[in-house]
């Protein structure tokens, strides 16, 4: 497969962090094309470098030895063999934090079922559930249909498992709010209560930011104070109550990472352990 980076991060939800960290391992590529991708450097363009299991599996045990709370592979849906061949030799040599599946959840069944034996927690966007704005942002008019097949499937294989407050089995579900978009968030928080509700955690997430190179069609704003309040109304309409609600931080750009950069995010969001172009990092970098 093929790596951007691997870090300590703490800007996860907080089972997820945990006091140590999460131990985030970017996988380069992605298989959908969303237009304002903040990880662009990665997802399409090429930015990273190919490992083989011995090296990936050293840097799954190096994030423990760290003291992160768990092995986080983000985006890794077009290299799942890799990532379920690296997991297993990183187990048999001693990893016993459990993994983390982050992924934009359009998948297969049949792919997750490869990842039965080696991910304890699923973390899957629900991105969209109208297929003509999915075919729009995301290059994908199938993503509804995929997304909410592929969440059922988690829900199938694993439940919520908390080890005093870090999460260590279940689902849980990323929604990013759109600005000017908040009728297709009313639909995914009904289909989450719906669909989820009493069997996953939900996470609302207003972290939107508009980037130079992003495509026309793009929001080109942030989320506002009047959206946001909005949205959380629909939470209590719902009866959503188990989750995490990220704050709105208007203008904040903290969230645009420089994978070219040892630390491609903010020194008190990140530790970095791995990275592309030297390999492993023996000092922090700012």
């Amino acid at each position: 497969m093929r790596l951007a980076c691997a870090s300590i991060h703490r800007g996860e939800e907080p089972p997820v962090s945990g006091t140590g960290g999460s131990g985030t391992i970017f996988v380069s590529g992605c298989n959908l094309g969303c237009v304002f991708c903040q990880n662009r450097q990665i997802s399409t363009k090429g930015t990273g470098k190919t490992t083989d299991t011995a090296e990936f599996t050293k840097i799954c045990l190096t994030l423990q030895e760290k003291g992160a709370e768990n092995i986080n592979i983000v985006t890794g849906s077009h290299a799942v063999p890799a990532v379920a061949e690296g997991i297993t030799a990183a187990k048999k040599q001693g990893l016993e934090i459990p993994t983390l599946w982050n992924s934009s959840a359009y998948e297969l069944p049949e792919t997750l079922e490869m990842l039965g034996e080696i991910v304890d927690v699923f973390l899957p966007d629900m991105k969209m559930l109208d297929g003509t704005i999915a075919g729009q942002f995301f290059n994908a008019p199938d993503y509804p249909a995929a997304a909410s097949a592929a969440i059922e499937k988690m829900l199938e294989m694993r439940k919520i498992r908390f080890d005093s407050a870090r999460l260590v089995s279940g689902v849980m579900v990323r929604h990013l709010v759109l600005p000017g978009h908040l009728e297709a968030s009313r639909e995914v928080l009904r289909w989450f209560a719906d669909h989820c509700g009493g069997q996953a955690l939900l996470s609302l997430m207003f972290q939107y930011t508009p980037i130079t190179d992003m495509a026309e069609n793009a929001p080109d704003r942030y989320i506002t104070e009047k959206e946001y309040d909005t949205v959380l109304g629909w939470l209590a309409e719902f009866n959503i109550e188990d989750g995490y609600c990220q704050e709105l931080v208007p203008g904040n750009t903290d969230w645009l990472p420089d994978f070219g950069k040892y630390n491609p995010f903010p020194s008190d969001l990140s530790i970095p352990v791995w990275h592309w172009k030297n390999g492993f990092i023996r000092r922090s970098f700012i």
